[in-house]
């Protein structure tokens, strides 16, 4: 794969981690970033063996597949026992690890690093829970500014449709039954995703998002990813 140009590196959003010397991460970071049931997950299905067929390495990762602390996550808020601060932190601790031990060393190897939400969404839910948002950008220091973070942003209405048809419908932390926003489980999700929303499109200017529009078809949806990110790699060699 093509390496990063002499005058394009790689920089961490705080104080980073230690002993990592930014100047060998030739690969790319592409996050693509948005609500729960917006689509992210299809897209990075589909991108990922086109960037393949295109000869580049890729590295797919996300939330909850850290070998140190994915699975303890999963199985604590299998029983609905986590507050806020646990929750938040037990979720730094699996970026943490991912960004250490996967993504860093796959950017060493001059991998295409493809990501299903990032630091953003982690923030974004801190932050409706009523935690600092100086804090927990701080915690968030050690990430790398990627070289493209794709919003896929929609509204609550059409997220609604999207989850009452998924196969596991709404989820209780992702209709942020924790923090007690509705008197049910719709109403909470509406509240949740609504606060969500907000927060995300905060971040537009401030972490340079791409902004794509996730009511789309997948498929137009797919055809503009490609387009940006293939403009994104040819910009970059």
């Amino acid at each position: 794969m093509e390496n990063r140009p002499h005058n394009h590196q790689f920089e961490f959003y705080g104080e980073g981690l230690p002993d990592v010397d930014l100047r060998e991460l030739v690969g790319r970071l592409i996050v693509i970033e948005g609500a729960d049931g917006v689509g992210r997950s299809t897209q990075v299905s589909m991108l990922k063996p086109w960037l393949e067929s295109n000869g580049h390495a890729v590295l797919d990762t996300g939330m909850t597949r850290s070998a140190l602390a994915g699975k303890g996550i999963k199985q604590a808020k299998a029983g609905i026992t986590l507050g806020p601060i646990s929750l938040t932190l037990f979720y730094a601790t699996d970026f943490a690890d991912r960004i250490e031990n996967e993504m860093i060393p796959a950017l060493r190897a001059g991998f295409i690093v493809l990501t299903d939400r990032y630091i953003y969404s982690l923030i974004a839910r801190a932050i409706v829970r009523g935690l600092d948002p100086k804090w927990i950008k701080s915690v968030y220091g050690l990430a790398l500014k990627p070289d493209a973070v794709f919003y896929m942003r929609t509204n609550v209405s059409d997220l609604i449709p999207r989850v009452l048809t998924s196969p596991t419908g709404f989820d209780y932390w992702e209709s942020g039954m924790d923090i007690h926003l509705g008197d049910d489980l719709f109403d909470s999700f509406v509240e949740y995703q609504t606060r969500m929303l907000s927060v995300f499109d905060s971040m537009i200017d401030e972490y340079g998002f791409g902004v794509i529009d996730a009511t789309q078809p997948i498929d137009i949806i797919y055809r503009n990813l490609q387009r940006q990110i293939g403009r994104l790699l040819r910009e970059t060699l």
